[in-house]
């Protein structure tokens, strides 16, 4: 796995816009699940990152993790399809969904304030129907990890990287596109740099087809409740 590249500053460009042509690299990481990288998606991503970070009203979410709630290391927020808090967002979302054949119903936005704010190693499970789901995640501000792990070497957490097998290292202005059975075979993360001052907004489209078996687990916000039995969580 390449080393991550780290960036702590983000040069002043062009006003954000999508690039014209772009190459899409596919990355097929089994038989059933892919990912697919394109650099340089969005031009201008540093004006379009300055206004999210300062426009955009911000919500600190919590998550449940020891036996209590704890503030989520990052903020977020939500837009619904048609709303975007900037124009290029709509033109963005019309370029995947044209791509990939999908419609999504909005976009949500996670900003990594410093180094200090990060996500652990999980799935995308809210969305509940796992077997066929698009994500596409656009990356502004500081180039960060983006770690990509099979479910099978989750248990090797205290491995190099946790276990992980790819390190996309998406910079300003990159797109990373999860597909398949991403989400039920594998694990991303965005882990903490330490000593990292600039940040890192994410703006994030999901879809599912609702195909397959329905995830009933609870979700990482929800507290487990044990049977009397002891022996499963209820849901």
């Amino acid at each position: 796995m390449a080393d991550p590249i780290l960036v702590t500053a983000v040069p002043a460009e062009c006003p954000p816009r999508l690039a014209p042509q772009v190459e899409v690299q596919r990355i097929e990481l089994d038989e059933q699940c892919w990912v697919d990288l394109a650099r340089g998606w969005l031009q201008g991503a540093s004006a379009l990152f300055e206004m999210l970070t300062a426009q955009v009203p911000w919500s600190q979410g919590r998550v449940f993790r020891y036996e209590r709630y704890l503030d989520e290391p990052r903020l977020g927020a939500w837009y619904p399809a048609g709303a975007p808090p900037h124009a290029v967002l709509d033109e963005a979302r019309d370029w995947l969904q044209h791509r990939y054949r999908v419609r999504f119903d909005g976009c949500a936005l996670a900003w990594y304030r410093d180094g200090g704010d990060g996500v652990a190693f999980h799935r995308d499970r809210e969305m509940r129907w796992l077997d066929e789901t698009i994500i596409a995640v656009l990356t502004l501000g500081a180039r960060r990890p983006f770690l990509l792990r099979p479910r099978t070497e989750r248990w090797g957490q205290h491995a190099p990287g946790g276990g992980a097998t790819h390190d996309l290292a998406p910079g300003a202005g990159d797109l990373i596109v999860m597909g398949g059975r991403c989400q039920v075979a594998w694990e991303h993360s965005v882990p903490r740099v330490p000593g990292l001052v600039a940040g890192r907004v994410s703006v994030q489209w999901r879809w599912t087809s609702r195909r397959g078996a329905r995830d009933r687990g609870p979700s990482y916000r929800v507290p487990r409740v044990f049977s009397r039995e002891g022996r499963r969580p209820a849901t």
